[in-house]
Formats: C-alpha cells, structure tokens, sequence
C-alpha cells in the first residue's frame, strides 16, 4: 500500500490532509490542516484517531509548529518547540505511538545544529515516522494471515484498519490480507459504543475491500461465541505494557472474558511503536477519560434523561493471561510475553 492509496492522512510539505472520520460513513470530507492547533483539535475531536495513525499525526503537527516558530536562536527556538510538543501530548493520553513519536521528534530537534537544519530534520523524520507506521502493519497483516484459516469467521472490534494506522491496518489488515490470500472470510464487527467506531469505521473499510461483514451491538458477542459462529477474535491496541497486558477500546476485556469462556482464540496485533517497556503491567497504562456526553447523547441527541451521571473510559485493560498471541511486524509472540517483547524490542 502506497501513502496516496490511504485517505487518513497524507503531508503536503507544510500541511496535512486527512479524512474527517467523524464525518463516515455519511460523507467523505477531507480536511486540510496547517496550525498545529488544528491538528491537536482533530485528534481530541477523533477526527484522526487511532494509535498508529495518532503518532503520525503528532509528528506533522510538531513539524507545523516548528515551521511557525520565527525565532532563529536555538535555544528560543527549541523552548517554544517544547510548548508545541506539550500541547500535543495532552490531546490522547493512551496511544503510546503518539509518545514514541514525539519523544523522537525531540531528540531530532535537539540534535540539530541550528534552527533552519532542525526544521528540515524534523520534516524528514516525521516522512520517516509514518513510512515505518506503514511497513509495520504490511508485516503485521503477513505474519497474522498465517493464523486465519479459509472460512473463518473472526470477530473484531472497534477499528484497526487502514484509518487507524494510514497502512495496510493492524486487525483488519490481516483479515484483508487473508481474503487476499483466497481464504474465504467473514467478519463479526461490534458496533463499539460510545462512538460506533466498528459500525461506522470498520464496516466501511470492510465493505470497500469486498469482505462479508456482519454489524452486532457490543453486548452480543457472547451468544454469537455461545453458538460456535466465531472462530478467532482479532482486535488491536493502543498501549502494551511489557508484560504484555493489553490497552485497547473501552469492551475489550470483556470480548477477551468471553473468549477465554468459549475456547475462542484471541489474537492483538500491533506494531512494536505500540509496546511501552517503561510501564510493566497493564495497571500502570493511563486510561483517557472522554466526556460524558459521547455516552449520553448519540450525534448531538440525547438519549438519557437530564442530569443523569455518566463513565466514559475510551479504553480498558485485559491482562496478557487472555491473550493467544501477539502479531507484531516482528513475528507473533505466543505465551510468555515478557521474554517475547524483550526478544524483539
């Protein structure tokens, strides 16, 4: 997959032009963003979102920032830059892609000699960035295909397709590249409320690459489990601690549950840009806390009654116990996740 085949996010030298997934699947509207403010509104708003996609953001928008900066003295320069990068950085505090990004954007910054060179070496590194993003995830759908067999039927959820990761996807891109290997595929993808990413996401995705999809409300999963209709559960994630214990969309922990109760193979794949070393057990990955009104009203509406107290976690934690294996653009890690993630980090 080229850059110019992904609609989530492409550089154009000193702006980027996204696809608006807020908008989907009702209307396809690109937006052309050229502040670094933009970008972070974009993503607090899931404008762009997804951890992959999230650090390759973050990277532009630290190059936008630093385009800005008129300054020419070094140390003023990187000051005001660390301002930028801070700004960033608050928008998702879950995707640890987005803080690898920036923990690389600064070192670049900081290794730069003067303030036109660092300008020019943060461009670079941030091009650098989403190409490694991209070949990550055509190894991580390779190596995972080789786990679905002709006539499964896998249950996703939430989205970790090409708008999650602006490559070939993480979960969905091995059920893509397994389709293209001539297995006959079907796919159970849970609405994922609050924010129906899997119904508005991942069934577009689906639906252009020619797979068959079935939409479920997030509560049936366990009688499709139940009946013997699901044969693998493939998601992605947003953090992995070093112990392998797994961050992803908010109903995940329960799938793994569920799974785990029904002798159903539960499959993650990331890129290792995903993997946090720094944090050893799941207990220790911030969970994003998102407004109440994405649970108490659906598009502006509302569906509970006034004054209702609501929870919104965006994410939640399953321990790596759940997990069957880990799909990275490295090889799958089975079992002993620790030792595994220390191997391939």
């Amino acid at each position: 997959m080229k850059k110019s085949d992904n609609p989530a996010i492409e550089w154009l030298s000193n702006r980027v032009r996204i696809l608006d997934q807020t908008r989907l699947p009702q209307a396809e509207v690109y937006l052309e963003l050229g502040d670094y403010r933009s970008i972070a509104s974009a993503l607090t708003e899931l404008k762009i979102r997804g951890a992959p996609a999230i650090g390759v953001a973050g990277a532009y928008a630290v190059v936008m920032g630093a385009l800005k900066i008129e300054s020419t003295v070094r140390a003023e320069f990187l000051e005001k830059l660390r301002a930028v990068i801070r700004t960033i950085a608050d928008t998702r505090p879950t995707a640890r892609n987005l803080f690898r990004a920036l923990d690389r954007m600064r070192q670049v910054a900081e290794a730069g000699a003067d303030v036109a060179e660092i300008k020019t070496a943060l461009a670079d590194e941030a091009v650098k960035i989403h190409d490694g993003e991209m070949a990550a995830t055509f190894e991580i759908s390779r190596h995972g295909a080789a786990l679905i067999e002709d006539g499964f039927t896998v249950l996703t959820h939430c989205n970790a397709g090409p708008l999650a990761t602006t490559g070939y996807g993480t979960a969905i891109g091995v059920i893509m590249r397994a389709k293209e290997q001539g297995k006959k595929i079907k796919v159970l993808a849970t609405e994922t409320r609050p924010l129906l990413q899997g119904a508005r996401l991942t069934t577009w995705e689906l639906k252009k690459a020619g797979i068959p999809a079935t939409l479920i409300t997030d509560s049936m999963a366990g009688y499709f489990m139940s009946k013997g209709e699901v044969d693998c559960v493939i998601v992605g994630a947003d953090r992995i601690a070093a112990n392998g214990d797994t961050a992803n969309k908010i109903g995940t922990y329960t799938l793994a549950v569920l799974a785990r109760e029904n002798d159903i193979p539960f499959y993650v794949a990331v890129p290792t840009t995903t993997i946090d070393l720094s944090l050893a057990i799941g207990d220790e990955i911030p969970i994003e806390q998102r407004s109440e009104d994405e649970v108490t009203h659906i598009w502006e509406v509302r569906i509970a009654p006034e004054g209702v107290a609501a929870a919104n976690p965006a994410f939640d934690v399953t321990p790596h116990r759940y997990l069957t294996a880990l799909i990275t653009e490295k090889g799958i890690i089975r079992r002993n996740y620790e030792e595994g993630i220390k191997k391939i980090m």
